[in-house]
């Protein structure tokens, strides 16, 4: 079994200069918990999440603890400072998305997807086919496919 065969086809993509408040709303509206970036060319470029737009479900731009948690951070790694505070901020995708995205071809097989998402740490991986988003696995797909082959 392959990727083509449990991926979702219809996949919700947004664009880097949408808003990221719009792109939470579309979030709740679709019961889904991440989408693909895409370019005009339908490229993709990134991946917005929950965990990405969390920090915007508050009214503060910047929240109390980014200076204990971050300052902490800036020691350590001064780039992924920068890079946090900036998502803090953020008011388009571009600037909360995250930019390096793991992904797979249409003929990846579902075990190896699978032990992609463990090792990464990721829930979703979009299927392309020449750069182009043709589809995306979820955690879910992955569940619905075991329930079928062991029931």
């Amino acid at each position: 079994m392959f990727a083509k065969d449990i991926m979702t086809r219809d996949v919700i993509t947004v664009r880097p200069e949408e808003d990221v408040e719009k792109v939470a709303q579309l979030l709740l509206d679709n019961k889904i918990s991440g989408v693909p970036v895409v370019d005009e060319n339908h490229y993709l470029v990134g991946m917005i999440t929950e965990k990405d737009l969390m920090i915007r479900a508050t009214e503060l731009k910047v929240p109390f603890y980014i200076t204990l948690f971050d300052s902490i951070i800036f020691l350590e790694n001064p780039i992924r400072f920068k890079n946090n505070l900036k998502k803090y901020s953020a008011s388009q995708v571009k600037d909360a998305m995250t930019k390096k995205v793991f992904w797979v071809e249409e003929d990846t097989p579902v075990a190896d997807i699978a032990e992609l998402m463990q090792k990464e740490n990721i829930n979703r991986v979009p299927v392309l086919r020449h750069k182009k988003v043709m589809g995306i696995v979820t955690r879910n797909d992955l569940l619905k496919t075991m329930v079928k082959r062991n029931g």
